[in-house]
């Protein structure tokens, strides 16, 4: 049997439903007002550190030797977030006199101290900083934080750890690029670039020893970087049973130590390692590769004839008039047709 409510309760329940929203309406309003003040408070807190620093950076940047005041507790994030900006834009000797005045002002030990105990936002700040500072004590505290799963602080840290010491980061890094698939290959080509004599020396010592499935990568690597990679080594790559690993090791062909291996590859079975054949011997080929890549110019596979039209293109020792004459010469129409779209990418280039 229902039980009958009173208009009363009704409306008892209507009026407390409203008064508990209205609370919680002026407590949300409340807080936003906090939040906006607190920011605005922060904001001409910064904006004074900056009107007082950036004077002093900008007379060290120019040469000069200001004489500088203590650093402040309240001061420091944003000093040092002024002071990565204007690294970031800066070359030679202006970064060098910004190094000596943060050391000057003890901005590498603060950074330690962050690395050590700072929330993420601050150690990716301080891991900036000791990159650009070259800071040697730090690399103990920036090799943990290398294997992160955290893609942005550990790529932020392998970049600094290649600046502190190119030759020991190679040696550290390139297996870890090699095995992490997670990080991107422009993104690790950006920070190896500064190493890449070392990289190169890693990798040629350490792709022998790899199974196939990490060799496309560690190529790619080196394709990256545009590293000559020693010949015996780059050989076995084209040798390989892999599509794969012929593929990359064909990527990273860039001198003419494997060209034997190359002339082979045209021929291959599958139509993607042909593409990559007849791309390499554009790079590292002579004026007798010609009648090979002409062969391929009949392929039935439209990448296959397009890249071997362009390889034709970018031999040295063919001028356009011999290609004009060697398209004449073509009694295939595809063959003709595919070296004739290629002069003309050329004329509108």
């Amino acid at each position: 049997m229902a039980i009958a409510q009173s208009p009363d309760t009704f409306v008892t329940v209507a009026v407390w439903t409203g008064a508990v929203a209205l609370a919680l309406t002026l407590l949300l309003s409340i807080q936003i007002l906090l939040m906006r003040l607190s920011l605005r408070r922060r904001e001409r807190r910064e904006a004074r550190v900056l009107a007082r620093w950036r004077p002093l950076l900008n007379q060290a940047i120019v040469g000069e030797h200001p004489s500088l005041p203590v650093l402040e507790p309240g001061e420091r994030l944003p000093f040092l977030r002024l002071w990565v900006h204007l690294q970031g834009s800066l070359r030679g000797e202006a970064t060098d006199a910004l190094n000596a005045l943060a050391r000057e002002l003890g901005a590498d030990r603060l950074a330690r101290a962050f690395l050590a105990r700072g929330a993420r936002q601050e150690r990716l700040l301080a891991v900036l900083v000791l990159g650009h500072l070259r800071d040697r004590e730090a690399w103990p505290q920036l090799l943990p934080l290398a294997e992160l799963s955290d893609s942005a602080l550990s790529l932020t840290a392998l970049w600094a750890l290649v600046r502190v010491d190119p030759e020991a980061a190679a040696e550290y890094l390139t297996p870890l690029f090699i095995e992490r698939e997670d990080w991107a290959l422009s993104h690790v080509a950006g920070i190896l670039q500064q190493a890449a004599a070392p990289t190169a020396a890693v990798l040629g010592r350490v792709l022998p020893t790899l199974p196939a499935e990490r060799l496309p990568r560690a190529l790619r690597i080196a394709e990256a970087l545009r590293v000559p990679l020693p010949g015996p080594v780059l050989a076995g790559s084209l040798r390989s049973s892999a599509v794969p690993v012929v593929i990359a090791g064909l990527r990273s062909v860039i001198t003419p130590e494997t060209i034997a291996e190359v002339r082979a590859l045209l021929t291959h079975e599958d139509w993607q390692v042909r593409v990559q054949a007849a791309r390499a011997l554009g790079r590292i080929g002579a004026r007798e590769d010609a009648e090979r890549l002409r062969a391929l110019l009949a392929d039935p596979q439209w990448w296959v004839r397009y890249r071997a039209a362009q390889a034709l293109r970018e031999l040295p020792a063919l001028s356009r008039a011999d290609l004009e004459q060697l398209r004449d010469s073509l009694t295939d129409r595809f063959a003709a047709d595919m070296l004739q779209q290629v002069l003309a990418e050329e004329e509108t280039a």
